[in-house]
């Protein structure tokens, strides 16, 4: 087995490889360094990432959403990817405008198959869209719910179908 590439030699390599995609690598030797990328490249670096023999990352460990809060505009989603071969631990972040109905991120659902329930999630908790999931709806709240109760400015409705939700 070859050695594994550090966290550096990683962020160097999808520099090389796919130039401005790579927008931050903050602070490569701390225990849990990341990496943000622009979100229209998430499924062809991670594909790269996830192939390519000196990283094999063939696992996605978790994909969270996040709310960054109404005064910053923004939400995001962040990926923990694992390379049980080389038992190494990657993070990954996209970020997308928090108020552009239009704004996606790539479903990594062909790169990993773990992703399809972990967006859904995301999809419903916080409304952030996954393009080209294949079934890209609610999984935790029904379907007529109001809202994603995991953005910061989230108000629940006070009743749903003759239920008090506040309470």
């Amino acid at each position: 087995m070859e050695a594994s590439l550090t966290i550096p030699d990683i962020a160097a390599l999808l520099r090389s490889r796919f130039g401005d995609a790579l927008v931050e690598a903050e602070d490569l030797q701390a225990p849990q360094p990341w990496l943000q990328l622009q979100p229209a490249r998430l499924a062809e670096v991670c594909t790269l990432l996830r192939d390519d023999p000196r990283t094999r990352f063939d696992s996605l460990s978790c994909l969270s959403g996040v709310d960054y809060g109404p005064e910053n505009g923004a939400l995001g989603v962040v990926y923990h990817l694992y390379s049980i071969l080389r038992e190494q631990l990657l993070v990954l972040k996209v970020r997308i405008p928090r108020e552009d109905p239009q704004a996606a991120v790539p479903s990594l659902a062909q790169v990993w198959r773990t992703a399809e329930w972990h967006e859904r999630e995301a999809f419903d908790l916080l409304g952030i869209r996954f393009s080209g999931h294949p079934d890209l709806r609610r999984i935790l709240l029904p379907d007529d719910w109001e809202g994603h109760p995991l953005r910061k400015d989230y108000e629940a409705q006070e009743w749903y179908h003759d239920i008090q939700v506040k309470y």
